[in-house]
């Protein structure tokens, strides 16, 4: 009689608290060629055009731009991506930070391929050659950092030292010393390639950094924070760096180069 009660039990509570089924990932976003566009605009040293099927680089290369995989976990978005899932979340330039929805990482899911083909491959090759060292923040002796300069990367964060410089000087600390430019690794637990693996991140000053594994919460629901001012946000962003601040899986220290990712208004 007991166990009847305990399984009625059971099947009540699940008839009214439903388990929830993990999302699955990989549907192709309806304004893809949107996306398509603004990558192909981001990059015009690299990629000639695209069709439905394909993205055509200059060099002869053909990427597929979907895998036809809508059923993906997220571990497998962020470790075997296709094109499209790129643009899985939207990167909310312009709005004020607050705790993401679960798993919204906008950026952070990378077709490596197209990195590979645009920056090189740092376990395979030597990229020296491909690197500019530029002074940061030279006003306030922020020392020197190296960057590629693929794509007008090493410019583009010259660029915005320039501008960070000139902000008041309550906001140097979060700038200086810098945590690192360019490092030939992978994304911490993940078999996916860093943006600083092609020389085309930057990590402010660590002191003030704010990173999900280090933090609060459990990995599935971890408890978001941030110290970076949006003023240096917003400075980052106009100069083509996402923040990855915006990210569920956060790291508020992180600044990378994409350019596809951002309004042509924010920059």
């Amino acid at each position: 009689m007991r166990a009847a009660l305990l399984v009625a039990g059971a099947l009540v509570f699940s008839s009214t608290h439903p388990l929830q089924a993990e999302q699955s990932y990989g549907t192709p976003p309806l304004n893809l060629k949107d996306h398509l566009t603004r990558l192909m605009q981001a990059y015009p040293d690299w990629i000639q055009g695209f069709d439905d099927q394909t993205l055509i680089m200059k060099d002869g290369r053909k990427f597929a731009i979907s895998d036809q995989s809508t059923d993906k976990t997220f571990n497998e978005l962020l470790a075997q991506p296709d094109i499209d899932d790129m643009f899985y979340a939207v990167y909310p330039a312009g709005t004020t930070p607050h705790q993401p929805e679960e798993n919204n990482d906008p950026g952070r899911v990378r077709f490596e391929p197209l990195f590979v083909a645009m920056y090189g491959d740092c376990n395979k090759q030597r990229l020296v050659g491909r690197f500019r060292t530029i002074n940061w923040l030279p006003r306030h002796q922020g020392g020197r950092v190296s960057m590629t300069t693929v794509n007008g990367v090493d410019k583009a964060l010259e660029a915005a030292s320039r501008e960070l410089d000139n902000l008041p000087d309550g906001f140097v600390k979060f700038l200086k010393p810098t945590s690192g430019t360019f490092n030939c690794r992978k994304i911490a637990g993940s078999t996916a390639r860093s943006m600083h693996a092609y020389g085309a991140a930057i990590d402010i000053n660590d002191k003030f950094g704010d990173y999900w594994r280090r933090t609060q919460g459990s990995a599935k629901n971890p408890k978001w924070k941030n110290q970076v001012p949006i003023e240096i946000v917003r400075i980052f962003e106009r100069h083509g760096f996402i923040w990855g601040g915006y990210w569920y899986h956060y790291d508020t220290m992180h600044f990378e180069y994409r350019p596809e990712l951002l309004p042509s208004r924010t920059r």
